[in-house]
């Protein structure tokens, strides 16, 4: 028992500390984006990707493995990929959907990549209507604009036609890593992180 105990503590000894791990982490210029995409995950990217252009101008890998989530909370980080003056180079892991791709697409298409096994999936913006009549009319409306801003934003992006994204997302649409660089929405597959370089 007592010689357990001090394999654990000389276990623990080696590891670094969160601290340490955090300036590392920071140091290699990395952001991840894992899980549903919500108002707090967007403002700790955001955070994290504006004190890594105020630290220089080198590029920023930005890892992203999500089923989406909030819209307005992908839009966040999407346009502060394109606001900050660093290049941010998105990489694709595990899936890509929804506002996780929102969040893909925000970087230009040379500087989209993913690992070899990633699914994507698009599809048309949702949400819970509920509420008096007046109230339901107001967000069918705005779901309905959101659809055209989803569709023009990814027509830019991956040099599909508006018209093509919004018949092709009626239902979800999945894309292995094939035919999302056949859709122009990934730029190129990777195996190793010396590929970025």
């Amino acid at each position: 028992m007592q010689t357990w105990m001090l394999e654990e503590k000389k276990d623990k000894d080696k590891q670094p500390e969160a601290p340490q791990i955090e300036k590392l982490f920071f140091k290699s210029r990395s952001v991840i984006i894992a899980g549903t995409i919500d108002d707090k995950l967007a403002q700790r990217t955001v955070t994290h990707l504006l004190a890594l252009a105020e630290d220089g101008d080198a590029p920023i890998n930005l890892f992203i493995s999500s089923p989406g989530g909030h819209v307005e909370s992908g839009d966040m980080v999407h346009d502060m990929i394109k606001f900050i003056r660093p290049t941010v180079r998105t990489i694709g892991s595990g899936w890509v959907a929804s506002a996780g791709a929102l969040i893909f697409i925000g970087a230009k298409k040379e500087n989209r990549f993913c690992l070899p096994n990633t699914r994507f999936l698009l599809h048309q913006p949702s949400g819970g209507i509920g509420g008096s009549a007046s109230d339901i009319e107001i967000q069918a409306g705005q779901i309905a604009q959101m659809r055209q801003r989803f569709d023009k934003l990814f027509a830019a992006a991956t040099g599909q036609k508006p018209e093509k994204i919004a018949a092709d997302t009626q239902r979800d649409f999945w894309l292995n890593t094939d035919q999302a660089i056949a859709y122009g929405l990934l730029g190129k597959v990777i195996t190793s992180i010396d590929e970025l370089k």
